[in-house]
């Protein structure tokens, strides 16, 4: 009788927790809908979102191939030169296509025209490209003469002080534009900071040269 019992009993509680829970879903049928389908629209969300950046970075690489194969057949095909001008207008790989440019016509020993492709380079996004962009136009000023600008925008990086760029290289192309345009005391004085602050480089070793040639001037 007890073990009859203790099956009804267990029989009743089954039976009261399945009334309950379909007590349950029947009250709250429209909340777990609507969470059913929060949840399935969130699934498809991040589905998409991978998909749209997959689809993004391959769209991204193909880009990229056109501008570095535009840019190789650039001797035999000048025409090629205006199909990556209106790359650059996207602005997504502007910098490396205006920076590609303008390392064509220095190459090419035209100055004048790298200069126009440098000048070009946005400033909204201070990235490594842009500072080898600003680099190379301060080295075409300093040929032209143009001391004070390269002066300016050497003097302007060096007070970004940029995390994406080697100061090194900026200071003793600064240091080299004093000296050409005779300000040998503020050539020394970078010359021995790049010393200072970046033993064990290139850059480094060179100014150490440069320092010692400039001293024996004195």
């Amino acid at each position: 009788m007890k073990r009859i019992k203790r099956k009804q009993l267990k029989g009743d509680e089954f039976v009261t927790t399945v009334h309950k829970i379909v007590r349950f879903v029947k009250e709250r049928a429209k909340e777990l809908v609507a969470l059913s389908v929060l949840f399935f629209v969130i699934i498809v969300v991040f589905a998409g979102v991978r998909i749209v950046k997959g689809q993004s970075r391959e769209r991204q690489s193909r880009l990229l191939a056109q501008i570095l194969d535009l840019r190789s057949g650039l001797d035999s095909h000048p025409e090629n030169e205006a199909k990556l001008e209106a790359l650059a207008g996207g602005r997504e790989f502007s910098r490396m296509v205006y920076l590609l440019l303008a390392n064509y016509w220095v190459e090419k020993g035209d100055d004048a025209k790298a200069k126009t492709f440098l000048e070009k380079m946005p400033e909204d996004k201070k990235d490594i490209l842009y500072y080898q962009a600003q680099d190379l136009l301060a080295q075409i000023l300093s040929r032209q003469k143009d001391y004070d600008k390269a002066i300016n925008i050497y003097k302007k990086i060096d007070g970004e002080n940029p995390k994406a760029y080697s100061l090194d290289v900026i200071l003793f192309h600064l240091a080299e534009v004093h000296e050409k345009k005779g300000e040998l005391a503020e050539a020394l004085t970078l010359y021995k900071r790049v010393q200072d602050e970046f033993p064990q480089t290139y850059y480094s070793f060179e100014a150490s040269q440069k320092a010692r040639e400039l001293e024996a001037k004195k």
